[in-house]
């Protein structure tokens, strides 16, 4: 799933458990992605493509065992929930930020192709439903569907929907190979990729969490106050 639609997760779970700072909740659903990047850049997971890169079906996500393994992420997310329940006793905060990070890896299954191990150094079965390759448009469909979701239960603003419907439709390239987009570089330029998904995430999860912010409600008057009428 692309980047917006993994931040606008955080909204989910903004809603549910509001005292955790959204911060710490868009974060934790871009955690394992973040160390995708990272593990890219320096030549220890690997990324390769068709001769031509016309759509998402065309990237190869050839080796990802440590970012994006089963065993992996689930145990980020079982470590950090037990490290920060030990050390806030928030059950909150380390349920939110658990669920977080696994939903990364509940959403990549359902639009990867198979490319997901199940654990570093187990190289079969490898997990993914393969949207994109068999069904691009509807895997399109179903992350802005999801985005708007999220978006619906959170109960947002009109801006921040627009974003998400907005970065959806920013990815339509990926998706036909009649629209040309910058992953037409990709095979040329090898790290464009992450780096491309790492702008993406930068700027996704600094513009919900903006857009997310809510109101301070005024102060409830003490019983007794009395309020100066208007001049």
């Amino acid at each position: 799933m692309f980047a917006m639609d993994h931040a606008a997760t955080a909204l989910v779970f903004a809603r549910r458990y509001p005292r955790v700072p959204m911060p710490a909740l868009l974060l934790s659903v871009q955690a394992m992605e973040l160390v995708w990047v990272g593990l890219n850049f320096l030549g220890i997971e690997r990324t390769t493509t068709e001769p031509s890169v016309h759509t998402v079906a065309d990237v190869h996500l050839s080796y990802m065992p440590y970012s994006h393994s089963v065993a992996t992420m689930l145990g980020v997310a079982l470590l950090a929930a037990g490290v920060l329940w030990v050390v806030t006793r928030r059950g909150d905060l380390s349920v939110a930020i658990g669920l977080g990070i696994a939903s990364h890896l509940v959403l990549d299954l359902l639009t990867h192709a198979p490319d997901m191990a199940l654990a570093p150094g187990v190289p079969s079965p490898r997990l993914g439903l393969g949207l994109y390759s068999t069904a691009s448009w509807a895997a399109f469909l179903i992350e802005l569907g999801y985005g708007v979701l999220c978006w619906r239960i959170y109960r947002g603003s009109r801006a921040l929907l627009a974003t998400i419907v907005l970065f959806n439709l920013a990815n339509v390239s990926m998706f036909s190979v009649s629209i040309r987009g910058p992953e037409e570089l990709i095979p040329v330029w090898p790290l464009l990729l992450p780096s491309l998904i790492l702008g993406q995430i930068v700027v996704t999860l600094v513009l919900t969490g903006l857009l997310a912010r809510r109101a301070t409600p005024a102060p409830a008057l003490a019983v007794g106050t009395i309020v100066p009428s208007g001049s």
